[in-house]
């Protein structure tokens, strides 16, 4: 468990530099320039999610039970999901009418996999795991929506097909990771 709750720490301290501290990271960016701040970026978070990772399968091999989500949430779950992938698609596709509404579909589609994830799972490696995941999603939802009220950030709407574009590529994400790569990479297959 220490491990697990040490990459959360790490990841989410990294992610939430942002949230918490925008003018300090603006001054370092100013100060080591872009390309280092990213390099210790991305070397923090490379930590961060080994940790994660490796800390959460090892909850897996003896895992304390929180509650007992019941079979109906299981459904609801995979239908979360499915919402999760289209907003993370929405984050991609130029022009959709989503992130034009949302503004931050990637953080929107992270608090929804998360809260998903929340309902149809009980042991407390999941709870942390996931209960991080939805508490950071909506700090940097929440403060992403800020800074562009206050720069008048809007999001431009493009053609209908970039609606479509999104849909489908939600939808065939959703489908190949529901049914082979969940199973795949995790032993646990939704659908």
């Amino acid at each position: 468990m220490t491990l697990l709750v040490a990459g959360i720490v790490i990841f989410f301290g990294v992610h939430s530099v942002r949230i918490v501290a925008d003018d300090w990271r603006t001054r370092q960016i100013a100060a080591r320039g872009e390309r280092a701040w990213k390099g210790l970026y991305s070397l923090a978070s490379a930590v961060g999610i080994v940790a994660l990772g490796w800390g959460y399968g090892r909850t897996l091999k003896a895992p304390v039970a929180v509650w007992n989500p019941p079979a109906w949430t299981h459904p609801i779950t995979s239908a979360l999901v499915l919402v999760a992938f289209v907003l993370f698609a929405a984050a991609y596709v130029r022009g959709n009418r989503i992130k034009a509404k949302i503004g931050h579909p990637m953080a929107a589609g992270v608090k929804t996999w998360a809260f998903a994830h929340l309902l149809s799972n009980g042991s407390l490696g999941d709870e942390l795991l996931f209960g991080a995941f939805f508490v950071w999603s909506i700090l940097a939802f929440a403060a992403a929506r800020r800074r562009d009220r206050a720069a008048g950030t809007t999001y431009a709407v493009g053609p209908v097909s970039s609606d479509i574009k999104t849909v489908a590529a939600g939808i065939v994400a959703w489908f190949v990771f529901g049914f082979w790569l969940h199973g795949w990479l995790f032993g646990v297959r939704p659908l």
